[in-house]
């Protein structure tokens, strides 16, 4: 062979070698950008047009700062004369997560690797480029999974543990509630209890029974069952409350009040249970208010429509923020007493009833503001009179 069909041999293999190269340069998929010792860039692969936003001719000859976010392109340059000077790799041959700055300005995070190459026109710097994103959110979805598992886990094992105490507890209780009946009876029988002395007995008999009725519900809600509906009037079910909620305060006068408006329809839910929600959000107001000079709490009672709103708010200090979003998950609570369940079981009664419970935004005077809400059925003799009160509201103002 001759020596022109040699070099016509070297320079076709050479031209194929680099038509190999740009071929994998470019559908690589990952980013691939190559700079010089003063940081200017080289080459910039598709991969990274679609990375960073920016046409490889935007670049070419500037500084590579441009992809980085301003705290990394700041460093950049130094970091780079710090290798030249010293051969210390922090890191070259290691990959790392570092981030990047897309051309709009978005800062996300990605893998970069880089090695180093000798050549001819001086040192230069090839940076292999991943997107973390698509990783980083599959890792995100992941732990919120693991977190959900977690917490369907800690329910199932509340539910169980929720069962097995209400099974244990209605025995002793069903004992007491029997012996107090007894004492009870004697003491009518044959007056050897001072008559005060009976009403407490007597109390404490009605507590018991409530209870007991307590423990039920509960066993209900554990299995899932539907609530035991009954016909409640409203002003009666918030007196009741109140009164519930005061026992054993120590307080003085009631700070406790009730605001219950005109003319509320029947609600037709499990008593027990609805009483427990509002007694529970009394207590909690109850101890909010513990160190207020002027204290209050009111549990209000309006109509929405086809919705009763049980509104209890109190003049404490509110609830801190950092705490809202816990607020109604099981096992949660800041409280030193208790294991953070009120709360949590008593949004899952008012869902169980077509409901909902839920803290309402902090008012302009302080304090907290919880809002139960409960659908009503509404009979047609109530809705009658209502049609009928709206239209003689009307003859009235004209």
């Amino acid at each position: 062979m001759s020596r022109e069909g040699s070099i016509d041999h070297d320079e076709g293999t050479a031209a194929e070698s680099e038509a190999r190269l740009a071929s994998v340069f470019d559908t690589a998929v990952d980013g691939i950008v190559v700079i010089n010792d003063r940081g200017q860039v080289l080459a910039f692969n598709k991969a990274c047009e679609k990375l960073f936003g920016y046409e490889a001719i935007d670049l070419l000859g500037r500084n590579v700062s441009r992809i980085m976010p301003a705290d990394y392109a700041r460093e950049h340059d130094s970091y780079v004369q710090n290798y030249l000077d010293t051969g210390e790799k922090k890191i070259i041959g290691i990959g790392r997560e570092v981030q990047g700055r897309h051309k709009d300005g978005t800062v996300f995070p990605i893998e970069l690797s880089v090695g180093e190459a000798a050549t001819p026109a001086g040192r230069q710097f090839i940076g292999i480029l991943r997107d973390l994103r698509p990783r980083k959110q599959i890792e995100e979805r992941l732990s919120k999974a693991q977190a959900q598992l977690l917490h369907m886990t800690r329910m199932s094992a509340m539910d169980e543990m929720g069962a097995a105490i209400a099974h244990e507890l209605n025995q002793p209780l069903t004992a007491v509630l029997l012996y107090l009946q007894s004492v009870s009876r004697k003491a009518k029988t044959d007056g050897s209890v001072e008559p005060n002395i009976l009403g407490v007995i007597e109390k404490a008999v009605r507590e018991a029974e409530r209870a007991g009725e307590i423990i039920q519900r509960m066993r209900q809600l554990v299995e899932k069952k539907a609530p035991a509906r009954e016909t409640i009037n409203v002003a009666d079910l918030v007196r009741n409350c109140l009164e519930m909620a005061e026992l054993g305060s120590g307080e003085g006068a009631s700070f406790l009040k009730g605001d219950v408006a005109d003319n509320l329809p029947s609600l037709a839910a499990d008593p027990v249970q609805i009483r427990q929600v509002l007694i529970n959000l009394l207590r909690n107001a109850r101890e909010a208010v513990a160190d207020v000079e002027n204290k209050k709490v009111t549990l209000s009672v309006r109509r929405d429509r086809n919705v009763l709103e049980f509104r209890v708010t109190d003049n404490g200090p509110g609830v801190p923020d950092d705490v809202t979003d816990s607020l109604f998950k099981a096992f949660s609570g800041k409280k030193q007493k208790g294991v953070g369940l009120g709360l949590a079981i008593s949004r899952s009664i008012a869902q169980n009833h077509g409901g909902d419970l839920k803290l309402e935004p902090r008012p302009e005077e302080g304090g907290a503001s919880f809002l139960l809400t409960l659908p009503v059925e509404l009979t047609k003799e109530y809705e009658a009179w209502t049609d009928r009160s709206a239209a003689e509201e009307d003859t009235g103002e004209e």
